[in-house]
């Protein structure tokens, strides 16, 4: 697991309905389709790599899928990136992480290597605001691209990239699940007033969907770390809120005595801007004045109106001459 990783978000794929939310609303529909989410199984566990020494903990799921009239059991490879720069190595750290993967299904007798590996769809899902520009395929890595009687001899393994800031608002509302709620919060967490708006849509999916209590539970411990991110005014704004669903009175009277402490502290910031623009505004008119005296010299001038003496100089070179 990346050491940028969210335990927040860790605890949010331990539950089978926002993996399949995950699946059903962000993945390609046909890979859905083929999936008994009724199958669900979590096998996610802590692994030591040795090619990057760090210890991951990644989620792993696996799912009976059928296709051809057969059923088979598929692993769900879920690798949570929580990193505000992108990590162009990803398709190394992914080829490495599903080797060791089938490494540890070896070593715990799942399957052995005559018998051969299960199938895998690594997804990686990513929640940094910059661009996503890493190669998704690691073969894409390899340059230059080798002739074609060397190509079938290179790695190659895809993963599949959910990307929260590439969806829109209306793409969101569309899907209409807890987890899109949850997307739309990270994405508004910048503006209070859409911050609210999207706790709001937040709280009401949870309470239309079958396992309310459950995901009540574990998305309102995740907005209070996610909030905690954006300061004590904010932290405080959940300090006593239990359940999004139950406690929605509260929590829609706490984000909003939030929101106007922002509001007011935008304006006295704003104002004290304002001040501060007008005063050095003034400064400079004065030396700007002094200068058509002709009677003081840039250090005078400097005393006289509070100005550097670099800011006075500047000013002068500036003037017609």
């Amino acid at each position: 697991m990346s050491n940028h990783h969210d335990t927040g978000y860790k605890e949010l794929f331990s539950y089978p309905e926002l993996v399949r939310q995950l699946i059903e609303g962000f993945a390609p529909p046909e890979v859905a389709a083929m999936m008994d989410f009724a199958t669900l199984t979590d096998h996610s566990g802590s692994y030591i790599t040795p090619l990057f020494g760090e210890k991951f903990e990644d989620k792993v799921w696996s799912v009976e899928v059928k296709w051809d009239g057969t059923t088979q059991r598929v692993f769900v490879y879920l690798l949570l990136e929580f990193q505000s720069t992108v990590d162009h190595r990803l398709p190394i750290r992914m080829l490495h992480y599903v080797a060791c993967f089938y490494d540890h299904l070896i070593k715990t007798h799942v399957t052995t290597a005559r018998k051969g590996m299960p199938p895998i769809f690594p997804v990686v899902l990513y929640n940094g605001s910059k661009r996503w520009t890493a190669r998704e395929d690691i073969y894409r890595m390899i340059r230059p691209e080798p002739p074609g009687f060397m190509r079938v001899y290179q790695p190659h393994l895809r993963y599949y990239l959910v990307n929260e800031s590439a969806f829109s608002e209306e793409e969101l509302a569309e899907r209409d699940t807890p987890l899109s709620g949850i997307f739309e919060v990270e994405k508004a967490s910048k503006d209070v007033d859409a911050l609210q708006t999207a706790v709001k849509r937040l709280a009401e999916r949870i309470r239309a969907h079958p396992e309310k209590a459950r995901l009540d539970e574990v998305i309102t411990r995740w907005l209070k770390r996610h909030l905690r991110r954006l300061g004590t005014e904010a932290e405080k704004a959940l300090e006593q809120v239990n359940s999004l669903v139950e406690d929605n009175a509260m929590l829609a009277e706490n984000l909003q005595n939030w929101a106007e402490k922002e509001r007011q502290k935008g304006e006295v910031i704003g104002l004290q801007k304002g001040e501060q623009i007008g005063l050095q505004k003034g400064q400079r008119l004065a030396a700007i004045n002094l200068f058509k005296l002709g009677l003081l010299d840039d250090e005078q001038i400097a005393e006289t109106t509070g100005l550097s003496l670099d800011e006075v100089k500047a000013l002068r070179s500036d003037q017609p001459h």
